[in-house]
């Protein structure tokens, strides 16, 4: 057992690996990293698939098979990827039935989607079915057009991991459509205790667009604030959250048995080599959130990472006060905010674009 990954957990953090292939599943491996490394969840994409499916020769039997069956590519990739997660959730059963949230595995819905309500709607009820396991969450991105689908989603009792979330104000909404979705599903007389949320707030790419902004205007005052936006707006959403759950909304649902839609730190993988490859975990302890990690960030923590206690509570101010000072040098935030949703939302296509492409690759070889 990693002790530095085992002291991130008692202090709160739960370790979610943001990786799957059907190889991890297969030779052990993500049941070794439950046991060793104190991994309690798993977060899943289209890109990681495409990676899993292009270098594994696991899935050539079931392609076979669904290309057989005459199915299209995107019910192969349906079949799948489904496949992998509700395999993933069972090795995963035992920790989502001994601890309160996590033992949960996240597939996306399609991304091609993102700007369509209903389409979303249908694609994570389609998911959840496909997948028939209670651990299982569904990612539905938090654009405009995703936010009643979010919504929508809880109402029916999905579980869903909402993605994309870079600014705190675009967080507040998340939060609202959560609360209004569970809302409608206790008057619809389901059980909330059932319902599990994660709010998937990204953090390397806020520091990656920002740092660029800071030293294209090149300013001492502008240098000063390299790498400090990404942990102030996570800090920033944290009290938001603190706030949200504070308020007499929550408490009614808290006492019909709902669950808190925690935070989950997302793109946590540290882009910037003038970092410490940990930055994004050991400046992000606070009990009750997510840390979902590429491997090469969980084995970096466990090498040398470290947990200072809470890092995050209490720290609200702080954060503001770096965001006054990044307006002040010019930074315009919202324009920021509005580039990271829109790229974000172009590298989920494209994710899915590589995907598509990966698997047509895969079903031209085994039709030879």
């Amino acid at each position: 057992m990693s002790d530095r990954l085992k002291a991130l957990a008692e202090a709160g953090v739960s370790i979610w690996l943001d990786d799957l292939s059907r190889e991890r599943i297969e030779t052990g491996n993500l049941a070794d990293l439950i046991k060793e490394k104190s991994v309690v969840g798993v977060t899943t994409n289209p890109t990681i698939f495409a990676a899993a499916i292009a270098n594994g020769e696991r899935y050539d039997e079931q392609l076979r098979s669904l290309v057989a069956d005459g199915k299209s590519v995107d019910e192969v990739i349906f079949g799948l990827t489904t496949e992998d997660v509700r395999n993933a959730c069972d090795i995963l059963a035992p920790v989502a039935e001994s601890t309160k949230d996590d033992g949960r595995v996240s597939i996306e819905v399609e991304p091609t989607l993102a700007n369509d309500t209903e389409a979303t709607i249908a694609s994570a009820k389609a998911l959840w079915a496909a997948v028939d396991r209670p651990n299982a969450l569904i990612k539905i991105p938090a654009t405009l057009e995703g936010l009643p689908a979010i919504t929508a989603a809880i109402a029916e009792g999905i579980s869903v991991n909402v993605t994309l979330i870079f600014s705190v104000e675009r967080y507040r909404a998340v939060m609202d459509a959560y609360l209004t979705g569970l809302e409608q599903a206790k008057a619809a007389g389901k059980d909330l205790s059932t319902i599990r949320s994660v709010a998937s707030f990204f953090v390397s790419r806020v520091d990656s667009e920002i740092d660029k902004r800071l030293e294209a205007i090149g300013t001492s005052e502008a240098s000063a604030l390299l790498g400090k936006a990404a942990v102030a707006n996570a800090i920033a959403a944290y009290a938001a959250f603190e706030e949200v759950h504070a308020g007499e909304r929550w408490t009614a649902l808290a006492g019909a048995g709902a669950n808190a839609q925690r935070p989950l730190w997302a793109s946590t993988g540290v882009k910037n080599p003038a970092y410490p490859d940990t930055l994004y975990v050991t400046d992000l302890v606070v009990a009750d959130t997510v840390n979902t990690m590429p491997e090469k960030t969980m084995e970096a923590f466990a090498d040398h990472g470290e947990v200072k206690g809470d890092v995050v509570t209490g720290k609200g101010a702080e954060a503001a006060t770096v965001f006054e000072s990044l307006r002040s040098v010019g930074v315009d935030l919202d324009d920021v905010f509005l580039v990271l949703e829109t790229e974000g939302v172009d590298k989920f296509k494209g994710s899915w674009t590589e995907l598509v492409d990966t698997v047509v690759s895969q079903i031209e070889a085994v039709k030879k």
